[in-house]
This record gives structure tokens, sequence and C-alpha cells, in this order.
């Protein structure tokens, strides 16, 4: 039986998972009475949650096509920037990959970012242009611009000339000429086992043992597991093998104490596993991402792939607020940071270091929103802490000690009548314009090369400008000049003076001073952000006062009091919205806004020796 490793990259919402449910239940994975949930790859809470791949998962089909029979291992990668540490190492282990383009949108940023991590590792791309069946779906204008990327990327003649099809991943159907209908997927699978070369160790199997880890997790019953493809030799269960770590040094010795192989969507334990297959390893407990496990007699570790540096960081610290304590059970510092240091070993895109500050880790990530991911994770878990405002991560020019700032490569889809205000905010974050035309049914295309900094926080002001109808795609593209301050022009916020629950009648004379972030009868304490002033100043306020009574009146007597209901901002918008001198307070059941200084007299006395 023949072997294909193959990886679907594609831009985020272009439809990989869908293309992979399809692929999954036309190889007869799923028997004919058995249940499975759309989207079977998304299998993290959060993934469905908010309908995005966040973890690089592996799964394997049986095609029996016109070659024969064959296997092929399936990766499904991210579509989102954020998560390209997970492309990056994903792309080693296989020999070829399926490159998703919608049909109706195009190419965007994301496209480039993942078509030229495979470009430089040598892959020759199949191009799938999905959901040819939407009624503003235009693939030949889509796959003319593919090729202009492919060229502008630098691909070389071999891979510019791709083998391209039409496909619904919806629909479960694919063809290669759009006048021949197909009902199945097949044309696809047949593409894949004659356009994608054999993995080549598969010529190394009477070798000595090696595979490098690529991916991490941890099993309750078989403890560390360390997936990667093997690059020679074989693995069988009681092989002793020792690892080493980048530099060649043994980072621990042992025996692999089982072999899985993916079979659909189970991990099933094998007797033996042979070179080019893609396996999980039980066995060792120390090592990682990027290390070579081998057998013993082999001293020289494999090559790891370079990860992209991280371009935002933030600080994540203990909850010190009054109310800290109610609602998660884990609250002291060292386990934040071992539950932190745990996810920088499996998530190589993630970097965590102690600051001076007792009880407080800065940690490094690729955007908001994969900072966003790890934080929503650890709240599920139980955890309870205080985060900073997202800062970007900046470098220094070796040549001229010039100080350097993260640029990224901005693409925006807008309905004409709002391209206007979008460019005034962004040219005064000092973004930078590149190309702006029509692109189809009434949207605007708007491309710009913009300061990361300038997009912290943007997003919830860019959704409020479009009236939710734009659609924002960025991608990290290389290291500027640092650009000078950037005035976001955010509004003042309305602070608690005093401990208590806020009182209707208190929040109703406070609602023309701005708009509230609390409802009736909620804990507040001194310094917890309440509102957003109307004005550019913080206002301290007292949420808690009750209407005072008299013999003459009673309480419920005159205008009854009815509450706007409370903008409650979601985690990620509660990290972009908060400045220097605030906090973001997470807990399993809120998420609350506060001053880093909680007593009015001292936040005023610190202002002035700024």
């Amino acid at each position: 039986m023949s072997l294909r490793n193959i990886a679907i990259i594609a831009h985020v919402d272009h439809g990989k998972t869908t293309l992979v449910d399809q692929l999954l239940a036309q190889s007869g994975i799923f028997r004919a009475n058995e249940a499975h949930a759309e989207r079977a790859m998304d299998s993290n809470d959060q993934e469905r949650e908010r309908g995005i791949t966040i973890l690089a998962k592996c799964t394997s089909v049986l095609w029996h096509g016109e070659a024969g029979d064959t296997r092929i291992n399936i990766i499904d990668t991210p579509g989102h920037a954020d998560f390209g540490g997970e492309v990056e190492r994903i792309l080693g282990m296989v020999d070829g990959c399926v490159l998703l383009v919608d049909a109706e949108e195009g190419v965007m940023p994301q496209t480039k970012f993942v078509l030229g991590k495979a470009l430089k590792m040598g892959l020759r791309p199949i191009v799938c242009l999905n959901k040819v069946d939407r009624p503003h779906a235009d693939p030949d204008r889509v796959l003319n611009d593919a090729f202009d990327l492919f060229a502008a990327m630098g691909a070389t003649d071999d891979q510019l000339d791709f083998p391209h099809l039409y496909a619904s991943g919806k629909q479960g159907w694919a063809t290669l000429d759009m006048n021949k209908p197909s009902e199945t997927l097949a044309p696809l699978f047949d593409l894949i086992v004659s356009h994608v070369p054999e993995p080549k160790a598969v010529a190394r199997k009477d070798e000595p043992f090696q595979i490098l880890s690529v991916l991490i997790e941890n099993d309750p019953f078989l403890g560390r597991l360390l997936t990667g493809r093997i690059e020679s030799g074989k693995a069988t269960p009681g092989l002793a093998i020792h690892a080493l770590g980048i530099d060649g040094r043994e980072v621990e010795r042992g025996r692999i104490t089982k072999v899985l192989a993916f079979r659909g969507l189970k991990r099933q334990p094998i007797e033996d596993a042979e070179a080019g297959d893609i396996v999980a390893i039980a066995g060792l407990s120390k090592a990682t991402v990027a290390d070579t496990l081998c057998a013993m007699e082999v001293a020289e570790a494999l090559p790891a792939q370079p990860i992209d540096p991280p371009t935002i960081s933030m600080t994540v610290s203990v909850n010190d607020s009054p109310l800290a304590g109610r609602e998660g059970d884990k609250v002291q510092s060292r386990v934040i940071a071992a539950r932190l240091l745990k996810e920088a070993e499996s998530n190589v895109a993630i970097r965590v270091t102690e600051t001076s500050e007792k009880d407080a880790y800065e940690v490094a990530g690729r955007g908001e929103l994969q900072l966003g991911v790890l934080i929503e994770s650890m709240r599920r878990e139980g955890f309870e802490l205080s985060i900073s405002r997202p800062r970007v991560v900046f470098q220094t020019d070796a040549e001229t000690g010039e100080r350097m700032e993260p640029i990224e490569d901005v693409m925006i889809d807008v309905d004409e009548e709002f391209t206007g205000i979008v460019i005034e905010k962004l040219s005064a974050r000092k973004a930078e314009l590149k190309d702006m035309g029509p692109s189809g049914a009434g949207k605007t295309r708007i491309s710009l090369m913009s300061p990361s900094r300038s997009l912290i926080g943007y997003q919830g002001e860019f959704l409020t400008d479009t009236r939710g109808s734009g659609v924002l795609n960025r991608v990290f593209s290389h290291y500027e000049p640092y650009k000078g301050a950037i005035d976001a022009g955010r509004k003042g916020v309305l602070v608690s003076n005093s401990d208590g629950e806020t009182a209707a009648y208190a929040l109703w004379n406070l609602e023309e001073r701005g708009t509230m972030f609390v409802g009736a009868g909620e804990k507040t304490y001194q310094g917890m952000i309440i509102g957003e002033n109307s004005r550019s100043d913080d206002l301290d306020v007292n949420p808690m006062k009750a209407k005072q009574l008299t013999n003459v009146r009673a309480s419920g007597k005159d205008e009854a009091v009815r509450l706007t209901p409370p903008r409650r901002p979601t985690l990620e918008q509660a990290i972009a919205y908060i400045e220097e001198d605030e906090l973001v307070e997470v807990t399993p059941k809120s998420i609350r806004l506060r001053k880093k200084v909680l007593n009015p007299s001292f936040r005023k006395k610190r202002v002035k020796e700024d």
C-alpha cells in the first residue's frame, strides 16, 4: 500500500475543515449508522464556538482509486495568522499540500502567509478553488490572482506549474473542468495520489529509527504523546530510544511504550510503524516539540523548522482585586506559572518570561486572538488572573541601533459607503494605503501596511464604523523603523469610588455621563471601571447611591427606573480596550475592568509623578 502525507492550508473561513469532513465521509471512515458532528476535526470547545481551527490535527483515510490502495494522512491546519506557529511546524511533516482559495473572496493575506511557508519548504501545492457554487463566485479571476501570488512569492517553475480543480466542500464534489460536473471528491483524491510524491523517508526504512517531534499533548493514561513523521527506520513498542535537543545534547532516555497511528478520527495502537508514516509515540516524559527521538546509536539531531518571532506581549499576574478568590480555585502565582510554561512547551509560537514585578509573567505571542484563546482556556480551567494591555515586541536594528516595530499587511473588504471613514481612521494611526479597488457585490477592497500597535483595539471600532458589515484580515509582514506616537483616541472611563453592590437608581443617574459596563445589583469595588465616560477624562463616581426616602414619598412612587442594558465586553474586547494604567480581571464567571492603582488619591499622585 502506498502512502501520501498532505496538509490542507488556507485563509481562515475558506472551508478547510468542512472539506476534510467530506473527505472523511467519502472515504468510508464513518459507518452508515454512525453519527458524526459537523466540522468533526474542530474537537476543541473554543474551536466550535468561534468557528475557527486553533490547533493543527491529523487524520488519515484509505483511498481505493485509479492507482490502487493508498493511505492518505491529512493534516487540517489553522487559517488564522495568530496560530501560524502550528502551520510552520506541520508543513515539515508533509510532502504536499492542498491550497484552498475561496472562489468569491479570492487571495487574502493569510493565503499569502501559508503559501509562503509551503513554497519555502519546496512543496508543490495543488490549488483548489472552493465554494464555486456561491452566487458571486469568479473562479477564473481567483485562479489568475493565485498564479500572480505564486509568481510574486518567488515560486519555482515546478511550483508555478500547479494543478488546480474546482470544488464545493460543503456539497462534497470536485472537478477538474467546470463543464464536466462531478458528484464526489474522487478527482481530488486521485489528484493527490498522482501529484504528491511518496515520502522520501520510505527509502530509509532499514536505517536506525528517527522521528522529529512537532506536536505534543498529554493523555491521562499514556502520559506525554509526541507526534511526528518517522524519518527513518521502524517504531515498535519496547524499542529503547533517547531524545536529542536541537543542539544535539541528550534530553532523556526511555522506551517506546505505545505507537499510535491515526485511523480516521481515532488513534489506534499499532505493532510497528514504518518510515514516512505520521504517528504519536508514548514513553518519554521530558522530550518536547522540536526534539529528535531516535534509536540509541543515533547521535545527530534532525534539523527543526525555525519559527517566526512573537510580535505582541502582555503581562499575566495574580488577581489581587478585593473580589479575588471567590470564583476560581487556581489563584496562586506558582500554579499560574506552571500552566503558562506548560502552554509554552507545546505551543512554540508562545514565549513566557518572568518579569521584575513579583507574581507576574510576560507572555508573548502572535496576536491578540492567540493570547485571548490561551486566557479563555485558563479561565475555563478555574484560573483567576489579571491581564495588562497588549504591547508590541520591539526589536533593535543590529547595524544602526534603531528601534524597529512589527508591520502588518492589512486587507479590508467593506461596503463602498464606509471606505472614507476606514481610511481616515487608519491613516490617523500611521497606516499607509497600498491599493484600493472594487471586489464585486458593491464591496471595496482596501490594502494597507500598518504598524501592529495601531491595530490593537481597532477591531471593535472598525465594526462600529462599518455597521458590522466590514471584514478585516491582517498578517505579520516585517519589521520597520519606529513610526512615532499614535493617538488611538479612546475616551475616559467611569471608575467606582467605593465597595458594594450597584444600585439601579445610581446607574440611572450616571447614564447621561456615558455607557455602562455593569447592571444593577452587581458587586463592585473601589477602582473598578464600571463604564465609559462620554468625555476624554476619567471620572470617579458612586454607583451605589440609593434614593433618599422621606416620610412623604415612598421609594417606588416617582418615575420608574428603566436602565439601558449594559455593554458587556468580551475577553478580547476587554484586553484591547484597556489603557496602560488599567487591567482586566479574569475569573471563571466574570470579566471586570479595573485601574492598576485602586485608590483614587494614589492614582492622581502617580499621574503627577509620570
